[in-house]
């Protein structure tokens, strides 16, 4: 699901920028990467992430994705001078990855996953291209936060099969990447570092870090 106006807003003004800016630090904290890898942010917006990811994870190559071919636009615009080598732009689902299975080191999304409505096979689609061994940098919002009286009125997200922060988990394991990092806002939304295990193994791994509020 596009966003609508009101929610490019949100995800444009500064507020959120610092905000990101918190979270990708949090990231490289708690699992950083090595130089070069291959990355896919999904849901890439105008650009914002990916330019925190390039200074804080200096990948060899960081695929964008995004379903609105206009923010697609805005993020080559707000990145043609930022390591332009490094970057491929594309609009995509994030329900039929273009990349072959176990291709990319790293998926960065930024509170997409809860405007998809069959988000589950997002999940799916995000371990297939995942390497094993490969991270899954998460941040998501639950339905408290974004279908409460006043922002179910102003904002567009699915209505139905809306995942709490149990169903996430437990979707997660479904597809083999276990979250073994999280700072949680249990009636808000979640940081998560997710890795990608072998099939079947990521019920049994255990949680480092888990940090309820």
């Amino acid at each position: 699901m596009k966003l609508n106006w009101t929610e490019r807003l949100v995800v444009s003004n500064p507020i959120r920028l610092a905000i990101q800016h918190l979270e990708i630090n949090w990231f490289q904290s708690i699992m950083p990467l090595e130089p070069g890898a291959h990355i896919l942010e999904i849901g890439c917006g105008r650009g914002v992430g990916a330019k925190l990811i390039i200074e804080h994870f200096q990948p060899a190559r960081l695929h964008l994705l995004d379903l609105d071919v206009r923010m697609v636009e805005r993020a080559y615009d707000y990145l043609s001078s930022t390591a332009n080598h490094r970057l491929s732009f594309c609009v995509g689902n994030a329900t039929a990855l273009p990349f072959e299975d176990e291709s990319l080191d790293a998926v960065f999304g930024f509170g997409f996953l809860h405007h998809v409505s069959t988000w589950r096979s997002s999940l799916k689609e995000t371990a297939r291209v995942l390497k094993v061994g490969g991270i899954y940098y998460i941040e998501e919002l639950y339905p408290s936060l974004y279908q409460n009286f006043i922002t179910k009125r102003i904002l567009a997200h699915p209505h139905h099969d809306l995942f709490n922060s149990q169903e996430l988990r437990d979707a997660l394991i479904e597809v083999d990447i276990a979250l073994n990092h999280t700072f949680e806002l249990k009636r808000f939304g979640i940081l998560g570092v997710g890795i990608k295990t072998e099939k079947g193994a990521a019920a049994n791994v255990s949680i480092e870090c888990r940090l309820k509020i």
